[in-house]
């Protein structure tokens, strides 16, 4: 069954989020296109993802030691209440994941990298083994389309002055291909200057910020959709 996971992390949890609204397009359209049945929605930021703990650095060991284990196994390695506690924490995750045909992240830079609420759950879902098949050794998320919605409040893009200060992007397109997601399978779509509506001294940069998030929307719409939208901008 086609199927999305829904993540925001923006902990502006009000409508004025940009990449909350951009997500919820991206969600309406896809149910528009596929029906409800197969999506499933977390707010990382309104129901964070708990930090890990001892347990599970311990557990994750334990299960390392034993080579590749699936997530069905670990339940047997499990050697005491925390672990156990920190697994059930840490299992509906991974199996949300898994079970995943396309995973939406709404991801605002912050600081220059992703939300800690994200973090948190990139951390928590990177258990070890979990994404590789025991007895091949492949990755389980081969095939897994990951589509990253990034706002920003200045500008990242080349030629400006802080080129090179995005490290969200190298790091999740780090992040999932390590774990076996196909290169071409994740694309990010950025909107930039969400800023200059507000702040004075940014203020001759509002056409940029509304065309950027024009384009966003477009190209949120026709991704959502099952469309290819030509990115003459290289994204």
């Amino acid at each position: 069954m086609t199927s999305l996971l829904h993540l925001d992390s923006s902990a502006n949890r009000s409508d004025t989020s940009v990449s909350r609204q951009l997500t919820t397009l991206f969600a309406q359209t896809w149910r528009a296109v596929h029906g409800p049945a197969g999506y499933r929605y977390r707010d990382l930021a309104g129901a964070p993802v708990p930090p890990l703990e001892t347990a599970y650095c311990s557990l994750g060991r334990r299960v390392e030691r034993n080579g590749l284990v699936s997530p069905a196994g670990v339940d047997r390695l499990i050697a005491s209440p925390a672990e156990k506690r920190e697994w059930a924490l840490t299992r509906p995750l991974i199996d949300e994941l898994l079970e995943a045909g396309t995973v939406l992240i709404g991801a605002p830079l912050y600081n220059y990298s992703v939300a800690a609420s994200l973090k948190t759950w990139i951390d928590r879902v990177g258990f070890p083994g979990a994404f590789i098949d025991p007895d091949t050794g492949d990755s389980l998320l081969r095939g897994t389309k990951v589509v990253v919605i990034s706002s920003r409040g200045g500008a990242y893009g080349p030629g400006t002055p802080r080129e090179g200060w995005d490290f969200q992007t190298p790091y999740l397109r780090a992040y999932f291909g390590d774990k076996g997601v196909e290169e071409e399978d994740v694309r990010f779509i950025d909107v930039e200057m969400t800023m200059a509506g507000l702040v004075p001294e940014l203020a001759r940069f509002r056409p940029f910020g509304a065309s950027s998030l024009a384009a966003a929307r477009a190209e949120v719409t026709a991704v959502a959709s099952g469309g290819q939208p030509d990115l003459g901008d290289g994204r």
